[in-house]
């Protein structure tokens, strides 16, 4: 099984989900690029806080600094 370090971690708890939409929005379309802004926005947010950790602190989590480098070196668009 291929476990991701999203998977293993987050610090935004539920960091790959965006906002409720709302019904009977006027743009739906500007509704659904805003929600994508946004969780584009969180990953990055999310892996430059996990590169700034120390080693002490990824091994309490159970990650290395590699988990870390591979994570913090993906897209901000790839999840």
């Amino acid at each position: 099984m291929n476990t991701t370090l999203t998977s293993k971690c987050s610090l935004a708890g539920a960091a790959g989900t965006a906002a409720p939409r709302r019904a009977g929005s006027a743009a739906p379309i500007t509704q659904l690029l805003l929600d994508l802004l946004s969780t584009w926005l969180q990953r990055a947010r999310e892996r430059r806080a996990l590169h700034a950790l120390d080693d002490g602190m990824l091994k309490d989590i159970g990650l290395t600094r590699a988990d870390i480098d591979f994570e913090a070196h993906k897209p901000f668009w790839r999840d």
